[in-house]
């Protein structure tokens, strides 16, 4: 399963995934369709999933064309996004199962940013492969999806989820937005050295150009300030030792950023 990264937009990405042996190609939240119609051009791919994180717009804007184009394709989303995704045609729950290229993701169900959100978990099938996650705008680099529809408490469990997930799971998140992440990060865990060396690489990263996506679930633990709620550092900055509480009130000083 070969991943393409698509960016989109102002700073979303696209993923489209390639079924190298059918040539048979999934989309991760298409905010547009032409991109993906060029990538599936270029591979002479068959389009046959359009697998959907949310409903905002900017992840579903090109459902519709690419449901004209290829009339056959499956639309996958949260069983509680019922009626907000444009031609969704399968209602997902956690603990669900999607396969794709040999390889089968289970559905994490991940509220905080919508009460829907749900993420797609391609676990390895051998030690040459790594995990991938497709998490949309739960976990960012460096940082996490506003809470727009859910709670902190809900999304404090929903990064729980993905923390545990194996360290060298690939972290394929839906926007750049990792260096003003990591700028802010750096104002309430200023002394972590493994911060400090990620965020100088990705500025020299951003000065070319280039994408800060994938990330790893190790550099997130280790960095990301909305996965460490239950560190000194992070408990210092907030005045609380809650997790929940110290949480939310990053989450709010990140608002205010």
């Amino acid at each position: 399963m070969q991943v393409y990264r698509l960016p989109v937009l102002s700073d979303n990405y696209i993923f489209l995934l390639h079924d190298r042996d059918r040539n048979l190609a999934a989309v991760i939240d298409p905010a547009q369709a032409q991109p993906v119609l060029q990538q599936l051009q270029a591979l002479g791919a068959e389009l046959t999933k359009i697998l959907i994180t949310h409903h905002h717009n900017d992840h579903i804007g090109g459902n519709l064309e690419l449901i004209d184009r290829f009339p056959q394709v499956k639309v996958y989303g949260g069983a509680e996004d019922r009626g907000r995704i444009p031609g969704q045609q399968i209602f997902l729950q956690g603990g669900d199962r999607v396969s794709f290229a040999d390889r089968t993701a289970s559905i994490l169900f991940l509220p905080g940013h919508t009460k829907a959100h749900i993420a797609y978990y391609f676990p390895p099938n051998n030690p040459a492969e790594t995990g991938e996650l497709f998490c949309g705008d739960t976990l960012f680099g460096g940082g996490c999806g506003r809470l727009k529809e859910g709670t902190p408490s809900q999304m404090v469990a929903s990064l729980e989820q993905l923390r545990n997930l194996p360290d060298n799971t690939r972290v394929w998140c839906a926007h750049e937005y990792t260096l003003n992440n990591l700028q802010f990060a750096l104002t309430v865990d200023s002394d972590n050295l493994d911060l400090q060396k990620r965020f100088a690489g990705v500025k020299a990263a951003r000065s070319r150009n280039q994408a800060t996506i994938p990330s790893s679930i190790a550099l997130e633990k280790s960095t990301n300030p909305f996965l460490r709620w239950d560190h000194p550092n992070l408990q210092l900055a907030t005045n609380s030792q809650d997790s929940v509480q110290t949480f939310a009130r990053l989450r709010g000083m990140k608002e205010r950023f």
